[in-house]
């Protein structure tokens, strides 16, 4: 079980961090921008936010669980 653990944390703890990366900072709207994709930034919104809110979850349901094995 704890090598579940460790890739459900790990799992989170990248998730949210590409999804905070690509929240917060433009990387999205310029790639998109170069790509020429630019008509499809204005519904990042109803993908990233979710997405961020998932990863979140993931990460705390993985430490809850950690916590309680120690």
């Amino acid at each position: 079980m704890t090598k579940v653990n460790d890739r459900l944390l790990k799992t989170g703890i990248v998730g949210t961090a590409i999804v905070a990366l690509c929240c917060f900072t433009p990387v999205l709207v310029v790639l998109f921008g170069i790509v020429g994709l630019s008509a499809v930034v204005g519904y990042l919104d109803y993908v990233l936010l979710p997405a961020l809110a998932v990863f979140v979850l993931i990460t705390i349901y993985a430490l809850i669980r950690r916590a309680r094995k120690t």
